[in-house]
């Protein structure tokens, strides 16, 4: 008999998602991306952090004073790393999901529009408040794009925030 007790999808690109957060080097926030085929491929991952070259220890980290001293206009975020990870390889995005483990900003939800997700699947919506998250539920709602909260089942992912 095969075992039974083996993680689901979900709960496996989770799992990758907050793995892949744990590169950020970023002190407040690690947030990972991982982005999926209809047929349960992995096709491109990503976490939120300083653009390639830009050399970690020379960009400002903090999260407030002022803008140009703020780590706000460097950092690349997790969805869009993920998405311009994949652009370097072949193929469409076109149908995919990607598994967040924070609900996308309104310009990353623009990158995944754009880039023809179909599904977002988050861990975390700790600023569902905020006009950014607004923005890209509006966005989401306009075409279709499905966002579902992460389920949690009786087994965890044991990769921590």
């Amino acid at each position: 008999m095969k075992r039974t007790d083996y993680i689901s999808w979900d709960e496996y690109f989770m799992g990758v998602a907050l793995l892949s957060a744990q590169r950020s080097k970023d002190n407040s926030s690690q947030v990972g991306a991982c982005i999926v085929s209809p047929e349960n491929k992995i096709l491109s991952m990503g976490y939120n952090g300083m653009p390639r070259g830009c050399f970690d220890d020379d960009m400002p980290w903090e999260r407030e004073g002022e803008p140009l001293k703020t780590k706000y206009m460097y950092v690349c975020h997790a969805e869009l790393n993920a998405i311009l990870n994949h652009a370097a390889s072949a193929g469409s995005l076109k149908g995919a999901r990607i598994y967040t483990t924070l609900f996308p900003c309104n310009e990353c939800a623009k990158a995944l529009i754009q880039s023809g997700i179909a599904e977002v699947i988050y861990y975390e919506d700790k600023y569902a408040g905020t006009d950014s998250v607004v923005a890209s539920k509006r966005m989401f709602d306009l075409v279709g794009i499905r966002y579902t909260p992460y389920r949690r089942t009786g087994r965890s992912v044991t990769v921590e925030l």
